[in-house]
């Protein structure tokens, strides 16, 4: 899950592994899997940010589980 701002300033979160694409038109618009399109205050270089740390501490995560179970 990844965190963004709605154009209000609100923020929420949003299932990255969902995310079909991302276009800045010129506001950024999310497009996820399910056809829901969302527009945010982040730029694309910023979500893009967002999903690579969020998968690194996944990765990081599991392998921490791992070596506990060695």
């Amino acid at each position: 899950m990844i965190k963004v701002k709605r154009l209000n300033g609100k923020e929420f979160v949003v299932n990255s592994d969902l995310i079909q694409y991302v276009e800045e038109t010129p506001d950024t618009v999310i497009t996820l899997t399910t056809g829901q399109k969302v527009v945010v205050v982040d730029t694309v270089d910023e979500i893009m940010e967002k999903v690579i740390a969020y998968n690194a501490r996944i990765i990081e995560y599991k392998s921490r589980l791992e070596e506990k179970e060695v």
